[in-house]
Formats: C-alpha cells, structure tokens, sequence
C-alpha cells in the first residue's frame, strides 16, 4: 500500500460484486428498493445504480445500507466469511489479504473477514483526499470510530467545526455519527487502520 491510490473509480467486478450481494440480501428480506431506500437514507436511485454496479460509493452508504439490512458490513464488501471452524475464535488477516474497495477518496481493505459474528468491522484505509472541497459533505454513520495512523498523517474534519491532525501511531475514537471527512495531508497517502463499531 506504498504507491499513490489511483483516482479511479471503483473497479466494475468491485461494483458488480458489491451489487450482486446488495440485491440477494435485499431480496432475501423481501424489501423493495424503495422499502430499502426509506429505512437506509440512500436515494432509492443511487440504490438502483449500486445494485447494477454502476456507480462508485462511499464506505458510508455501504454501511447504511447494511445497517438497515441488519447485516454486517464486511458481507457486502466480501460475501459470507467461510463457515467457521467448530470453536473458532481467532481470525488472522495478512497485508494484502482480504477484499479490496476503492472509491473515490479511500481505498479500503476488509481485515478478519472471516471471523463470524464480528461486532466490529476492522479496515486498512487509504486516504487520498487532500481538500474539504472534494466531498459534497460530510460523511455520517451511526455508531463510534477509532482510527489509528500507519503511516504518512491524517486530518479529521469534522461538521462540528473541529479538527484534529493524526501523525504516525497517533489514535483517535469518536463517535462516527458526527459528520466527518479524512484529509491525507503531505505528498503520501495517509495509511490508517479503522474499527467501527
């Protein structure tokens, strides 16, 4: 993860994954998109277009979306995690393992994916936003949030006003539902690892 994240858009197999799970959960809880649209807050179009794997969005639209599925995140980013095995209590994530999502400001990349039942969801993060004009606004989801620097350093803006700068191995935790945007700050993109809860 040391190489500039490119400003592209999210791959199409990312998106037509991602879609593929969205419509079978959806389906599943025998909702319509508008149903769906009502109870995550995500414009019923952009539903439409994440479930064809048309459009790019962001972590927090994802994560809307499967709280109002009442589902864990990480299965729409990834699908199932393999069945456990009897007793399991440990998962283990490698650098590069595990599934990659990109949009067009962070690059995430799921972590214990395969551990069952998780109540928390575990990120690598890239940033690479550098300016608040970048997002059309802030990003909110309910839930708390702790994010700690790997490497480069990171700016937290927040809808309340405030800011705080994170260099390498400084943490933060926050409550997630205050709108809030990440800044990558200097030449490199700013490398984090955030839970949600």
């Amino acid at each position: 993860m040391n190489a500039p994240l490119p400003r592209e858009a999210v791959p199409q197999r990312d998106r037509v994954g991602l879609g593929l799970r969205l419509r079978t959960e959806r389906k599943a809880r025998q909702l319509t998109l508008k149903e769906l649209s009502v109870r995550s807050g995500v414009a019923l179009s952009t539903l439409s277009k994440m479930e064809l794997g048309q459009s790019s969005v962001g972590y927090e639209k994802v994560a809307a979306v499967a709280q109002a599925l009442a589902l864990d995140v990480g299965l729409l980013f990834a699908g199932p995690a393999a069945a456990p095995a009897s007793g399991q209590a440990l998962a283990v994530s490698g650098e590069d393992e595990g599934p990659l999502y990109r949009s067009d400001h962070y690059e995430y990349r799921m972590l214990a994916t395969a551990f069952p039942g998780k109540r928390m969801t575990p990120l690598r993060t890239r940033i690479a936003a550098r300016r608040r004009d970048e997002f059309s606004d802030f990003i909110g989801h309910p839930g708390q949030e702790f994010v700690m620097v790997l490497a480069g350093q990171v700016r937290i803006e927040f809808e309340t006003g405030e800011l705080i700068e994170l260099k390498k191995h400084e943490s933060a935790y926050f409550d997630s539902g205050v709108g809030h945007i990440y800044l990558s700050v200097g030449p490199r993109d700013a490398e984090l690892v955030i839970v949600m809860a």
